[in-house]
């Protein structure tokens, strides 16, 4: 006589755990669709882009945005950090000098309307309307380009003049394509007779 399964309401234990990993993948991949999203939203419109948009292009509710980024800093700062990093870790390494920084900087303002917003934000610290993220995050790039300044570069004059140079590049960097925006930063860093390395993305 085959003797049935005694049923007392409980799964296996590999179902019992099944939920709760699919349920980490899942607001993990939810993460990474915002984040993705974000940065492309970001590229294109700004920093002022509506959350909601962001939660469209990601495929999810906004509900499920604010359970990861409760207000629209964490979301900037999740963004943007990549951003600054890369400059930073450029900046870290043996061989660098301020070309090669100011190259992975170009790129990243070539790529993003949000990044250069941050990049405004050191020259008008202090000012109303200024989001702390946004100070925080370009004082990182400050420091990563002040660390390799010699005496005598174009940019290390007096205080403050090496943001206002970037912020003035940044305001040249427009057209409809990355490549057009491209040879409008290099044009701008030509006439402010600043040298800059390759455009491109820090690679590890």
């Amino acid at each position: 006589m085959t003797q049935r399964p005694i049923q007392d309401g409980r799964r296996p234990a590999n179902d019992e755990r099944r939920p709760a990993n699919d349920g980490r993948r899942a607001a993990a991949r939810n993460r990474a669709a915002l984040i993705a999203a974000a940065r492309e939203i970001y590229a294109e419109s700004g920093l002022n882009a509506p959350l909601s948009a962001i939660a469209r292009r990601a495929g999810v509710g906004q509900g499920v945005l604010y359970r990861h980024f409760p207000d629209r800093a964490a979301v900037a700062t999740a963004v943007l950090d990549e951003n600054v990093r890369q400059i930073e870790q450029v900046a870290a390494e043996p061989a660098a000098d301020i070309a090669l920084v100011l190259g992975v900087l170009t790129w990243h303002q070539t790529q993003s309307a949000a990044f250069i917003s941050i990049l405004h934000a050191e020259g008008a610290s202090g000012a109303s309307g200024v989001p702390a993220y946004a100070t925080a995050l370009s004082e990182r790039v400050e420091r990563a380009l002040r660390g390799h300044l010699a005496p005598g570069h174009p940019l290390a004059g007096e205080r403050g003049d090496l943001m206002v140079a970037v912020a003035m590049v940044s305001g040249a960097v427009t057209g409809p394509t990355r490549e057009h925006r491209e040879r409008r930063a290099l044009a701008a860093w030509r006439l402010l007779g600043v040298e800059v390395g390759p455009v491109r993305p820090f690679e590890e």
